[in-house]
Parts: structure tokens; sequence; C-alpha cells
């Protein structure tokens, strides 16, 4: 079900709950805004379920390929800096409170 044409990310929750909440993402190009960072409340863990992508922290990057997987602690500056186009990169996401 993901559109032929995708002028913006698409992002559909999956499953929620009060201190869970999990999404499929799927990007074709896809990357933050360059004049921002991600700076999320809740810890957030990533498995990229196909293609490539990359997320810059301060002072790091982290190159991602077809089921490799991380986990962004809460509070920690992030963008996405390059998805790939062939095949999209689709992403599991999920946003959880690890102090709950």
């Amino acid at each position: 079900d993901i559109p032929q044409s995708l002028p913006q990310e698409s992002v559909n929750i999956l499953a929620q709950s009060s201190n869970v909440k999990i999404e499929r993402i799927v990007s074709r190009g896809h990357v933050s805004p360059h004049n921002g960072w991600y700076e999320q409340s809740q810890d957030e863990f990533v498995l990229l379920v196909e293609g490539q992508a990359e997320i810059t922290f301060e002072s790091s990057v982290t190159r991602l390929k077809k089921g490799d997987y991380l986990t962004i602690p809460a509070g920690v500056k992030h963008k996405v800096s390059f998805t790939s186009t062939i095949p999209d990169a689709i992403w599991l996401t999920v946003f959880f409170d690890s102090n709950a």
C-alpha cells in the first residue's frame, strides 16, 4: 500500500498506547529539514526494514542498511541526512518511555 507518488514521507501509526507508539515510515529520498534537529522526549527504536539511510547526530553519522537498527535515547539531537529512493527506505519506529 505504498503510494506511487510520495511528495512527503508516508507515516502510518500501527499501534499506540499511553507510553508506546509504533510507526511505519516510508522515505523516498526524504531527509530532515536542514535548519533543525529532532529531539524527542521519548526513546526511539529504529529498524530499517528496506533500503538505506543515514542518521546524523551532533558528533557522528550512522549509516543504516536493510536490517540495521539502533536506539536513540530521549533528548539526543539527530536528523535523517539520507534515504534511498530505489528501493524506498522503510522504517519501523518505536517511541517508548524507558522509565515507565
